[in-house]
């Protein structure tokens, strides 16, 4: 009877043990603040090996209290853990109360609360595209070789102008030149029988003369 209760009692303590072991508890809980990306996020993991299916709150504190809840979610523990987020965009040096509730094994907040870090989620930063160097920027084309100027075509009063005005303001070839000036014009045989015909007619009025004079004489 003795060696009986001794086997029971041992029995009892192991399986009280192995229930301990099994047992939901807030130790199992952790909650971390972190980047993904751009946005901010409250990460809870559960690594419950019983699977107690627990609920965890998470709250904004402000000076004590709790401002306001950023959202609850249910979770299911394993021995290698399970994780769910709660998006917020924490601001840097924030606290947060996170709660867990499971079943009637756990109820009470992870301790210490969780404090975000000294520095928020850095926005994307847009690049700048590149500037050119000098040598990637590109050449000019090789300027066309100047045209000559195109003679500008006459007005149409020059083009109408007669032959002969133009004529008259140009020099005349010596051939042309007034002969009357240098003896050798086309009338010259006309003035050159007008003096033989006045020398012949004075030749006739000094004979003339001459003939009265020597009747006179007589």
């Amino acid at each position: 009877m003795r060696i009986l209760g001794v086997a029971s009692a041992s029995a009892a303590l192991t399986l009280g043990l192995a229930g301990n072991a099994l047992a939901c508890n807030i130790s199992e809980f952790k909650a971390v603040a972190k980047c993904d990306g751009t946005k901010g996020v409250i990460s809870v993991t559960d690594k419950d090996p019983s699977g107690v299916k627990a609920k965890v709150s998470v709250f904004l504190q402000s000076n004590g209290a709790d401002a306001k809840l950023v959202g609850e979610q249910e979770v299911e523990g394993t021995r290698e853990g399970v994780t769910i987020d709660f998006s917020e965009d924490w601001k840097p040096n924030a606290t947060y109360r996170v709660h867990v509730k499971a079943g009637n094994q756990v109820d009470e907040d992870i301790k210490p609360n969780l404090v975000t870090g000294s520095e928020a989620c850095k926005s994307e930063e847009t690049t700048p595209p590149a500037t050119p160097s000098p040598s990637d920027k590109p050449s000019k084309p090789a300027e066309e070789p100047s045209k000559p100027a195109e003679s500008p075509e006459p007005s149409e009063s020059e083009s109408s102008t007669p032959a002969a005005s133009a004529g008259e303001n140009t020099p005349s070839p010596a051939g042309d030149s007034n002969l009357a000036e240098t003896g050798s014009s086309s009338n010259t045989g006309a003035i050159a029988g007008i003096a033989a015909a006045l020398v012949a007619a004075g030749a006739g009025v000094m004979y003339a003369l001459r003939r009265r004079g020597a009747a006179n004489g007589r």
